[in-house]
């Protein structure tokens, strides 16, 4: 794994040392990346992501590497994201870790205009860490929403939520959402 592109381009993460954590694939990222450049006109300084599922981190560290002023990382499992955020420590000021349930988020204490959610394969989290969010209230009002399923799964966008696009990578199929 590695960063695509940005000021730490090339720069290299550790890969997951938990079993469940499946990263998204580099090419499959990087196209994710160039959709979100586009929709968001480059205007990545603007951008405070929340990654739900966070993982190893990459989605957030890409954003970051990218511009983005601050992003908030969510797992119950933050062993993998700690890893790769001690990689960038002039970045430690726009990065906040959250061990919680992307499930069952508590009350915002800050709100966030762009959303990336990556929950396991087939277990009708995603749907669930949406809703969450946005009665949380951590979402901005327009927040765009890139949600990675399996290909074949179902998924529903929740009340509050339109489909913009979708697109599959391989066996990802990544869902782009906006509040409403």
């Amino acid at each position: 794994m590695r960063i695509i592109g940005g000021t730490y381009r090339g720069k290299k993460l550790y890969s997951p040392l938990s079993s469940g954590v499946r990263p998204t694939a580099d090419r499959a990222r990087e196209a994710v990346f160039n959709i979100l450049n586009s929709r968001l006109g480059g205007l990545w300084s603007e951008v405070a992501l929340l990654e739900l599922f966070t993982g190893s981190g990459a989605f957030a560290l890409e954003a970051v590497s990218r511009g983005a002023a601050r992003v908030c990382m969510v797992d119950l499992d933050l062993r993998d994201a700690r890893r790769n955020t001690a990689l960038f420590p002039k970045e430690e000021k726009k990065l906040k870790m959250l061990g919680e349930d992307a499930t069952k988020l508590p009350q915002a204490s800050e709100k966030y205009n762009l959303l990336f959610a990556d929950a396991p394969y087939h277990k009708g989290l995603s749907e669930a860490a949406l809703v969450a969010a946005y009665a949380g209230g951590w979402l901005a009002e327009g927040c765009l929403c890139v949600v990675e399923v399996e290909k074949t799964e179902r998924f529903v966008p929740p009340v509050g939520f339109v489909l913009l696009d979708e697109r599959v990578y391989g066996l990802a199929r990544f869902l782009f959402l906006k509040t409403v």
